[in-house]
């Protein structure tokens, strides 16, 4: 049974003296994590450059495996071949029959053979994923296929998980994100029926990062974490003052009084170490598997160190975390409700006989109208049994991507080449511009045993360039997880990379709940004990389905 507001309240006053006295002991969690394995940042000092050590500055992309030459040597004809790789009605599209509609794409197996079900996670998983993207790594600098250093081009996000694509620079700096009437709370608008994103008189989403209205599904989650943050910011006023903890309170958070700043940044830490907790306990097993998940912080990163303070690795940013564009269906129910009749919204999640319409029938963002927002029901399974019965399973990781990925519509591409409108070509491009090691060449340093020529011969005839024995890493991190993971997490070498990067980037950012207080567990309402879900995110956000009335 749910709890009621008022038992949720007196829960949440308890967990929270609990919290307090956790995050107090910061001196003794950083004792734990220096014992642990994990070594401690340290400042990357330009002699380490010259003696060939690829440390690079937090702001620019560097390296997990500097010693490994490229998977090929670029030329026209390996770009030739990347091109038709991943080319639409290539070896990559799962040629799905759009012409039947958004609605049997999902309900008829018959169309969707190219598309299988992963029974371990929910179609939320992809959208989630995606967030943490757009969290840690944005390169709008780089050419695809042309070979640049990585310490040349920017990362425009901090590699951090500190939700600087919800916060920006902060109220101070980037005050048009914030409630002009409540400088501690972020600003959210209406789209009719429920929360929307601010807007500006186009459209266009007025957030930190604009790749989080790219879509329906990813602009309801930037929603859903403002709501997060504005709740947060309620809770934390109503507690300041309440008792005989204020000394913990202040430890915890640092000294302040109830200002607008005190209280914001305060919020702020609750919102973020709530979301690194989903991070670490939920989305990380799932991505990479359980055993894997367990056995980076037990045993301690091999490959990817905080002691190279924190910069973002090319392996994982152009290669092995794009494994989340092979879990995207071609369409979608967004809600249940959302047509003027009642009925629920399905759509494609982009397709381009859409454009210029004010409420188009695809899961395009950059729209407002009242049937777009999100029946997070479809993408989460929650507690209770009407809503978890909606959950629908989310799609296999496998080297078949969907259709509407191979022809992206405008507003969907960052960065450069802006006409190049193919996902897999755009990922299949990355490989040159990064100079990044073929997957075996990584399987072989990690001591795993690589793929063979017959797991990977669709990519054979391609002039001799022998991409089948030296395979880009995307290509081989999804055919990995579709051979080894059964499709429903990555394989050892996707799994690795994915998870000490997680776990490293963590360890390596004093402010993040592992670094300064590893001892902490999560203070809000949830359905489980001693954790924390996405659903209880969602349902402390208030975006969950009891308050959407269906």
């Amino acid at each position: 049974m749910a709890a009621t507001p008022s038992q949720q309240t007196g829960r949440t006053r308890l967990d929270r003296r609990a919290f307090l006295r956790t995050v107090a002991a910061t001196a003794a969690g950083v004792a734990a994590i220096a014992a642990g394995g994990w070594p401690l940042p340290r400042v990357a000092h330009a002699d380490d450059r010259d003696k060939g050590r690829d440390v690079a500055p937090p702001e620019q992309f560097g390296r997990m495996f500097p010693r490994l030459p490229p998977f090929a040597t670029a030329s026209s004809a390996l770009s030739a071949a990347l091109l038709d790789i991943g080319k639409p009605g290539g070896i990559l599209d799962a040629r799905d029959d759009l012409a039947k509609g958004p609605i049997l794409l999902i309900t008829d197996l018959s169309l969707s053979q190219n598309n299988p079900n992963n029974s371990t996670h929910t179609a939320g998983t992809t959208f989630l994923g995606q967030f943490v993207d757009h969290d840690l790594t944005f390169d709008t600098s780089s050419r695809l296929g042309v070979p640049t250093p990585p310490q040349n081009t920017r990362n425009a996000r901090t590699p951090a998980f500190d939700l600087d694509s919800v916060y920006g620079r902060g109220p101070a700096l980037d005050s048009q994100l914030y409630d002009p009437s409540d400088r501690a709370k972020l600003k959210v608008e209406s789209g009719g029926k429920f929360e929307d994103l601010p807007r500006a008189a186009d459209k266009s989403a007025i957030i930190a990062d604009p790749r989080n209205d790219e879509h329906m599904i990813i602009a309801g989650l930037q929603a859903a974490f403002l709501k997060f943050h504005n709740r947060a910011v309620d809770l934390v006023r109503s507690q300041r003052g309440s008792g005989d903890d204020e000394d913990d309170h202040d430890r915890a958070f640092g000294p302040g009084g109830a200002d607008d700043d005190s209280v914001f940044r305060r919020a702020r830490r609750l919102t973020t170490w709530h979301y690194q907790w989903v991070v670490v306990h939920e989305l990380l097993p799932q991505i990479i598997g359980q055993g894997l998940a367990d056995d980076i912080p037990r045993r301690g990163p091999r490959f990817f160190r905080p002691d190279k303070d924190g910069a973002m690795p090319v392996e994982f940013q152009g290669a092995a975390y794009r494994f989340g564009h092979s879990m995207v269906r071609p369409s979608y129910r967004a809600n249940l409700k959302g047509n003027d009749d009642g009925s629920p919204f399905f759509g494609l999640i982009f397709v381009n006989g859409q454009n210029g319409k004010s409420d188009p029938d695809d899961l395009r963002g950059g729209k407002r109208a009242p049937r777009r927002f999100i029946g997070w029901q479809t993408f989460f399974k929650f507690d209770d049994p009407a809503a978890a019965a909606e959950a629908k399973p989310n799609k296999k990781i496998d080297t078949k991507i969907s259709t509407p990925l191979f022809n992206l519509i405008p507003g969907t591409i960052a960065g450069t080449e802006q006409t190049l409108t193919s996902l897999p070509q755009r990922n299949l491009l990355r490989h040159v511009t990064w100079g990044m090691p073929s997957g075996q060449a990584i399987a072989k340093v990690m001591g795993v045993p690589p793929l063979s020529r017959g797991d990977l011969s669709q990519l054979n005839g391609y002039g001799g360039l022998k991409l089948d024995e030296s395979t880009p890493l995307w290509y081989y991190v999804l055919k990995e997880a579709e051979l080894m993971g059964n499709g429903e997490h990555l394989g050892p070498v996707g799994g690795r990379i994915v998870g000490e990067v997680f776990l490293g980037l963590l360890r390596a950012d004093k402010s993040s709940y592992l670094r300064a207080a590893p001892r902490w567990k999560p203070t809000l309402p949830s359905g489980v004990r001693d954790g924390f879900r996405m659903v209880d995110f969602l349902t402390f956000a208030q975006v969950d389905p009891r308050n959407r009335g269906q």
